[in-house]
């Protein structure tokens, strides 16, 4: 039932137009979501399709065949997973620190303003620009590629959003909670480990697992820094194989069977980063 002061604003002409207007936006948002949510899924069901019949044992467990061959992907997988764990011990400390100093000693001064604009030119960045970087500082010097080099190349990548995460983690922490603890007579770098690392603690570390996600699949950076190796390695300062690499190579050759590789190797990196990002938010929610 509608009451007197509805009745009203029905008839009260600027409320119907900005009704028809939220009617409208509301349509256009749902339409987007929408449409975001179909090419979205349509990704995952041809990669399911495509990628889901070379899903066995044998994945996990040989390593990448030479053509006509029978073989998995169990080196790339390791070799991905070697890089993307040194990349993120290298550049977790580093944004975590820098993104420390920005929100605890940053308040005053041109240098947490100058860092905070060049860090978002680095999380913006093209990841081929950072491959190159590394490239021509690191592999050209030492005249070779390497795994360190992709985790080189991996933990700048790594970096800003661990930065962006901790500095915008940290600012959230009241400061009536710092207040308190310099009250008590704790010394600044106590109340930033115990107070306000424990009160951002979620929110850095779904920053960090997003980092994680993000390089999860970069291949234009591995493809100048730790190229490829058909046979399995552990040797971190040599070629090393990943899977976007592989998935890159096998992806455009005319074998059958690397086809089938390639597409499972892209299956396998998908649900891993939808696994991440799914985790992250649920931290993060937490």
């Amino acid at each position: 039932m509608f009451n007197s002061d509805s009745v009203v604003s029905l008839r009260n002409p600027i409320y119907r137009r900005r009704l028809r207007f939220n009617r409208v936006m509301l349509a256009l948002s749902g339409g987007t979501v929408v449409f975001g949510l179909f090419w979205l899924c349509w990704i995952i069901l041809t990669l399911l399709l495509k990628g889901g019949g070379a899903l066995s044992l044998t994945l996990l467990t040989e390593s990448t065949p030479p053509p006509g061959a029978d073989g998995g992907l169990l080196n790339a997988i390791l070799g991905s997973i070697m890089i993307a764990a040194m990349g993120t011990v290298i550049g977790t400390p580093i944004g975590v620190l820098a993104g420390t100093y920005l929100a605890e000693y940053g308040q005053r001064g041109w240098l947490a303003p100058a860092t905070r604009f060049l860090n978002d030119v680095l999380l913006s960045a093209p990841s081929i620009v950072i491959g190159l970087f590394i490239y021509a500082v690191y592999v050209a010097q030492v005249e070779h590629y390497s795994g360190w080099a992709g985790a080189f190349a991996l933990a700048i990548l790594v970096i800003p959003v661990v930065v962006r995460a901790t500095d915008n983690m940290l600012l959230l922490v009241p400061n009536s909670l710092r207040e308190a603890a310099a009250a008590l007579g704790c010394p600044q770098w106590r109340v930033i480990m115990f107070i306000c690392y424990r009160a951002a603690r979620s929110g850095i570390i779904t920053g960090i697992l997003l980092a994680v996600a993000r390089i999860s699949g970069e291949t234009a950076p591995l493809l100048f820094t730790a190229l490829n190796n058909q046979f399995m390695s552990m040797n971190m300062n040599a070629p090393l194989a990943n899977l976007p690499v592989v998935i890159f190579q096998y992806a455009a050759s005319p074998f059958e069977d690397w086809n089938r590789l390639a597409w499972a190797g892209a299956v396998l990196i998908t649900l891993l980063v939808l696994g991440i990002n799914i985790a992250a938010r649920s931290l993060f929610r937490k």
